[in-house]
């Protein structure tokens, strides 16, 4: 259980409360600081990811506490972010992305009760996602309070990400639909 990738995830988690702190920090270069410690956790996603295959270190603690971590800093840094720019241009993008993980969240907790959570497995799109809103929010975190190329490149990719996101929930959903509404599945091609 105490794997590497799983000590990875572990610290992706511990640098919430320091990604916190340096955004924070009234110094002029805490929105670097902060998207570089938000850079570092989100290639340790990738690398224990990679590993975790690579080495065959792949367990049910890591299965359970990866997505958990990814959650929990890209909501995280979408609040400040939101704080920071209180419009509804950022408001929109912001309650899709965090309702979308909380219906999905739901979803597959259901799945799993039925025994049919891989219906619903992670798929190559809710991986673009991940990365796509991870790459966004470097961007607005590096933008700071600059309205520049930094902040329409994370506006954009947090608009795709948002898009995505309704994407792959709408494919989870119809893969879900059959036991949701009792219908065979060759009902629902």
């Amino acid at each position: 259980m105490w794997n590497i990738p799983n000590q990875l995830t572990l610290l992706r988690i511990g640098m919430i409360p320091v990604f916190v702190v340096l955004y924070y920090l009234p110094w002029g270069w805490s929105h670097v600081a902060s998207a570089t410690i938000f850079g570092l956790a989100a290639l340790t996603d990738w690398v224990d990811g990679y590993l975790a295959r690579k080495m065959s270190l792949e367990t049910p603690f890591g299965a359970f506490l990866d997505p958990v971590a990814d959650k929990l800093i890209v909501v995280v840094a979408l609040i400040m972010l939101l704080q920071a720019n209180p419009t509804i241009w950022f408001a929109l993008p912001t309650v899709v992305i965090i309702g979308r993980e909380v219906v999905i969240s739901a979803l597959r907790e259901w799945m799993a009760e039925r025994a049919l959570r891989e219906e619903v497995a992670v798929s190559i799109l809710g991986k673009v996602k991940t990365w796509l809103q991870m790459a966004a929010i470097i961007f607005l975190l590096l933008a700071g309070k600059d309205s520049g190329i930094f902040q329409y490149i994370g506006y954009l990719g947090l608009y795709a990400s948002a898009g995505i996101a309704l994407w792959s929930m709408v494919v989870y959903f119809k893969q879900a639909w059959p036991e949701m509404t009792g219908a065979d599945k060759s009902e629902s091609d």
